[in-house]
C-alpha cells in the first residue's frame, strides 16, 4: 500500500479499507494483505495487523527475519505468535513467504505447536541477494521439506521472473507475477502495468495446456468455502 500523497509504502488502514473496498464493490477476486509492514521501519505488531480486521481471505505471513535493501525486516517470535493467533482468529489463512530453508522449518514448527492450520500454503520468494536464490537447486531444497498436502506459489526476482514461473508452471505450483517482483515483461522491457506481467504469464500456463483459475476454482483449491 502506498500513500498517496507522499508515494511512500504505508501500513494505514484507512488506506487499505479505500482500496479493498472499491476492490469488493468491482470483483470476486481474492484478496491477499499485507502484514509485512514497510521493512527496515520495523513498525508496531498492532500497526502491521491492522489489515486483518478487513477480513481478507488471505494475509501474508513472513516466517522469520531477512536482510531486505539493506535494512533488517525484523519478524521475531513474539510477531510470529501473534501474527499467527490474530489470522485464526479472524479467519485468515496465512501466505507464508519462505526466503529461505529456515522460514520452511520455522513455518512447520509453528504447525507441530497448533499456531498455523493445515493445509498450509506457502509463497516460495526466490532471487533476492539475501535469501535463497532463482535456481532449480534450491526451490527443489525448499519443495522437499513442504508437507505433501500443502498448497504453493512462487515467484522469482528481477531476472528470476520467468524461469520461477515456469517452474511453478511444470511442478503443479501456482505463480505469483507484479511489479512488486519485477519490472521487466521481457529481458530489457519495461512493463507498463501489472496487468501485462499477468497477460504474460497466462499467455505460457494457457500454450501449455494450464488454464487459469477463476476465483471460484482458486477458492477450492485454497480450501475456501464461498
Amino acid at each position: 500500500m502506498r500513500d498517496p500523497e507522499t508515494g511512500l509504502g504505508s501500513q494505514d488502514i484507512n488506506l487499505f479499507r479505500r482500496v479493498v473496498d472499491r476492490i469488493r464493490d468491482k470483483t470476486d477476486l481474492i484478496l491477499s494483505l499485507t502484514t509485512s509492514g514497510i521493512p527496515g521501519r520495523n513498525l508496531p505488531t498492532a500497526e502491521r495487523l491492522a489489515p486483518l480486521r478487513l477480513k481478507p481471505e488471505l494475509a501474508s505471513y513472513d516466517a522469520g527475519s531477512i536482510n531486505l535493501g539493506g535494512k533488517a525486516f525484523i519478524n521475531d517470535p513474539a510477531f510470529l505468535d501473534e501474527a499467527a493467533r490474530m489470522m485464526k482468529e479472524a479467519g485468515v489463512k496465512p501466505e507464508i513467504e519462505v526466503f529461505d530453508l529456515g522460514m520452511l522449518v520455522t513455518a512447520l514448527k509453528l504447525r507441530d505447536e497448533g499456531k498455523i492450520d493445515e493445509p498450509m500454503h506457502f509463497q516460495f520468494c526466490l532471487g533476492t541477494p539475501w535469501g535463497a536464490p532463482a535456481t532449480l537447486k534450491s526451490f527443489l531444497h525448499l519443495y522437499e521439506h513442504m508437507p505433501a498436502n500443502s498448497t504453493w506459489s512462487i515467484f522469482g526476482v528481477g531476472r528470476g521472473f520467468l524461469p520461477m514461473a515456469m517452474m511453478g508452471l511444470v511442478m503443479g505450483g501456482h505463480i505469483r507475477v507484479g511489479m512488486e517482483d519485477n519490472i521487466y515483461v521481457n529481458p530489457g522491457v519495461l512493463a507498463k502495468t501489472n496487468a501485462e506481467l499477468v497477460e504474460r504469464v497466462t499467455g505460457i500456463c494457457r500454450a501449455y495446456g494450464r488454464d487459469v483459475a477463476t476465483p471460484a476454482e482458486a477458492r477450492r483449491i485454497l480450501g475456501f468455502a464461498k
